[in-house]
């Protein structure tokens, strides 16, 4: 069974992440808010969010510009992630935690970057806004000022893999499409200009590693979500998305449950733009 640790070194509960900020006063708490259907979560930021939070512009402080190459999130130069973290208020060694109201969906892009460039003690607010108002959190409105932290970022803390990586990775490890099952199978594209997945990839749906109050599942149930599509302790893992944003979700929960797995940056969006990359439709079952 997974150790306790490990989830608690992913995850805070809203009972706790309110203790910390008592006793935390260079805890820094970054508001994360966005998705495909409305990318401006700034105007939910200003209207309510944790107090001190930090507002973090998913497509601007975490991505590159998009381009047909690198897919519609490509990773930030390291340069520009300091950047955006001093100006968030961090200096080396400060606790972080980050949430956004989707059961930490985009909020996990920003661990995961700050972990890629070295920061330790970053955590995912399990249950998002959600948590914190149903814990009796208090919200605050407007923008936070903050001076500007002192943290230096160096890349290459968290595992990537690259389009060639995961084309070879079926077969002597798993891929996971961490997208909708329709998108996965093909029968839909709403985004990117090919429909279907990574030929070799298994799906496993964002949504399915959730409960409905959008806090994650448990480590025993997290376990068996991905055991079912073949990933064990030690199995060589890949995860993918549309874009490289909610991909980073599902490798919060294997590192909860003891599985370091890589992210694919580009996701099908870079894949699917390179027409001499091959693309599959239906489904297809993990190899026993």
């Amino acid at each position: 069974m997974p150790e306790e640790s490990l989830r608690k070194a992913v995850l805070v509960d809203a009972e706790e992440l309110r203790a910390l900020l008592v006793e935390d006063k260079r805890l820094v708490l970054l508001d994360v808010r966005w998705s495909l259907a409305d990318p401006d979560g700034h105007r939910a930021y200003s209207l309510g969010h944790l107090p001190g939070a930090m507002f973090v512009d998913l497509d601007h402080d975490l991505s590159s510009p998009p381009s047909t190459e690198g897919g519609r999130h490509p990773l930030p130069d390291i340069e520009e992630l300091q950047a955006a973290a001093r100006r968030w208020g961090i200096d080396d060694g400060d606790p972080v935690v980050v949430y956004d109201d989707s059961g930490g969906t985009s909020a996990a892009r920003a661990w995961w970057l700050l972990r890629w460039g070295g920061l330790a003690d970053v955590r995912i607010l399990d249950g998002g806004l959600q948590a914190w108002i149903g814990n009796g959190g208090l919200l605050e409105d407007g923008a936070v000022q903050v001076a500007p932290g002192t943290v230096e970022l160096t890349p290459g803390h968290m595992p990537v893999a690259e389009a060639d990586d995961v084309a070879g990775l079926p077969g002597r490890g798993v891929l996971i499409d961490a997208r909708a099952g329709e998108r996965y199978t093909g029968e839909v594209e709403p985004m990117d200009s090919r429909a279907g997945h990574v030929p070799g990839a298994v799906s496993l749906p964002n949504a399915d590693i959730l409960h409905e109050d959008q806090t994650f599942k448990t480590d025993e149930e997290l376990a068996q979500e991905f055991s079912a599509v073949g990933v064990q302790q030690q199995t060589e893992v890949a995860v993918y998305c549309g874009s490289g944003v909610t991909a980073t979700h599902e490798i919060a929960a294997l590192e909860a449950i003891g599985v370091h797995a890589a992210l694919y940056p580009g996701s099908w969006s870079q894949w699917s733009a390179d027409t001499a990359r091959p693309v599959a439709t239906g489904i297809e079952r993990p190899e026993a």
